[in-house]
């Protein structure tokens, strides 16, 4: 059974296509059918590179349990870093 119930977030980051890196805008998460996964159902994300999610884009499908240890690991990694630097982070580069 599908929800259809989808997150989406506005994001500042950069995604590597086969032919460089470009920014991204905007995701959507949801828990559905995979197209590619071989799984039943897969929590999948969407990375766009235009903010009204259209542009390129970079999918993920995740089992449960993968996307549960990718978000902890996340987590662990954001934890893990000296809060200035966590800070820093939010600073746009140019």
């Amino acid at each position: 059974m599908c929800t259809y119930l989808t997150q989406h977030v506005t994001i500042e980051g950069s995604g590597k296509f086969a032919d460089g890196w470009s920014g991204l805008h905007n995701a959507t998460v949801y828990f559905d059918h995979p197209v590619h996964a071989m799984a039943e159902h897969t929590l999948n994300i969407d990375f766009f590179t235009a903010p009204d999610a259209t542009g390129r884009r970079i999918a993920l499908e995740l089992t449960a349990d993968t996307a549960r240890e990718l978000a902890a690991a996340i987590e662990r990694a954001i934890a893990s870093a000296p809060t200035e630097i966590v800070a820093a982070s939010s600073i746009t580069r140019r």
